[in-house]
């Protein structure tokens, strides 16, 4: 896969990808709450004199005997092996050494450096000293901490978030590599061998107040309108001045799974509409009268009084009329039907001079379509063409084939004049 299909892949699943970077974010969060960053607090402890063995004396203020003593007086007290991470001594000079205390409070980063100093002067000063007694003093008391707290909350929040994008994006590879839908034009038309007609996006009405005012007030932009009339004229049906040939139909066939792709139909209808062509709108729910119940109810509705921009266009339901009289001389007629995608039935449509598969993308597998088709050659019909429902934003193909090359021809080798061929002949 390469780095562009990589990215298409990560913004087809931006919801996963988007959740599983959230979850990092909070993780990221919530780990700083549970082991809060550390802050420092330095005191400083002087000899007297100066000491040639400084390093030694550094090396007895971060002893176990010292903070053996230092930890019962820090409350609360910690276990020796935490108190040894916690604890550092450097020293700065001959004479002065920096009991460094760290704490996940200012307050507990004080009591740790103050306690293990006073520990260290009491143990140095007592005669069972291993390098005998000195008398050294607190120089200055740790009263300041200071830490990178808010720096490490942000770099933790920023790790789970990297690292909430990285296991996001791998479940999206692997979701792709296991979805068989088909998403890009060119997939589609390859899968039956049938080229991309048009590819708009659709409206998606849930009821039948949304479906009459689509039927009503479909208004597609200019570069849509374009791709309607090229699919409208590639099928023979119309010209650029908008006339209908006398009793010309269309079906288009979408799967019962594919819900919007339904509008496909209606949308190409009401654009022929305001061409001016007398339009006619059927709707044969087919093998699921589910997909198209508010689709019917709204024809229902409408049927009886056309207005406005659909004043030439007629809606009917195939089931409650006869037969005869849905495809409508002199006018394009349009008949929607939907099929199942594991077993699709054409037996039983109404028949129509032209056929075209209308899909949605990510909506159908390869099988899925081949099966449409099959069933097609079965009942005689030819599908013409594909529609496009709401195209992937991703998808650069067109889904329509190229032109075949003409093959070059032949050329016999060309001789220069004065050449030494011409020469000998």
């Amino acid at each position: 896969m390469d780095f562009r299909r990589f990215l298409e892949t990560v913004w087809r699943y931006k919801a996963i990808v988007a959740a599983a970077a959230a979850v990092g974010l909070l993780a990221g969060v919530a780990y700083m709450f549970v082991r809060p960053p550390l802050v420092t607090s330095t005191a400083l402890v002087v000899l007297p004199g100066g000491s040639r063995y400084i390093q030694t004396q550094a090396l007895i203020a971060s002893s176990n005997p010292v903070l053996i003593s230092a930890d019962q007086a820090i409350r609360p007290a910690l276990p020796l092996a935490t108190l040894r991470k916690r604890v550092s001594v450097t020293s700065l000079t001959s004479d002065v050494l920096a009991i460094n205390g760290r704490g996940e409070s200012a307050a507990q980063a004080e009591d740790v450096a103050n306690a293990v100093a006073n520990s260290y002067l009491a143990y140095v000063s007592s005669p069972s000293s291993p390098v005998g007694v000195l008398n050294g003093r607190m120089l200055e008391k740790a009263t300041v901490a200071s830490g990178t707290g808010l720096r490490e909350r942000i770099l933790a929040a920023v790790v789970g978030l990297l690292l909430g994008l990285v296991t996001g994006a791998i479940i999206a590879l692997g979701l792709s590599r296991a979805d068989k839908r088909l998403r890009h034009r060119d997939e589609i038309a390859d899968a039956i061998g049938i080229p991309v007609l048009a590819s708009i996006p659709v409206q998606r009405p849930s009821d039948p107040a949304g479906w009459a005012r689509l039927l009503e007030g479909y208004e597609p932009d200019v570069v849509h309108a374009w791709s309607l009339r090229k699919a409208l004229r590639h099928l023979d049906l119309t010209d650029y001045r908008g006339g209908g040939k006398s009793g010309e139909s269309l079906t288009v066939l979408t799967l019962a799974a594919d819900r919007k792709a339904l509008a496909l139909g209606p949308q190409l209808a009401a654009f022929a509409a305001s061409l001016g062509m007398r339009t006619a709108l059927v709707i044969d729910s087919g093998q699921d009268a589910d997909a198209t119940a508010t689709l019917c109810a709204a024809c229902r509705t409408t049927s009886a009084a056309p207005s406005g921009r659909r004043a030439n266009m007629q809606v009917s339901v195939a089931a409650e009329e006869d037969a005869d009289r849905h495809l409508r001389p002199n006018a394009l007629t349009v008949v929607v039907a939907v099929v199942e995608g594991k077993s699709p039935r054409l037996t039983g449509l109404l028949r129509t001079t032209a056929t075209v598969l209308g899909v949605s993308a990510g909506a159908a597998t390869a099988e899925q379509l081949a099966r449409v088709a099959l069933s097609a050659v079965a009942d005689e019909r030819e599908i013409a063409g594909i529609l496009i429902a709401d195209p992937d934003p991703t998808d650069a193909t067109t889904g329509r084939f190229p032109q075949p090359v003409r093959p070059a021809e032949h050329r016999r080798p060309t001789r220069m004049p004065g050449s030494t061929m011409d020469a000998g002949l």
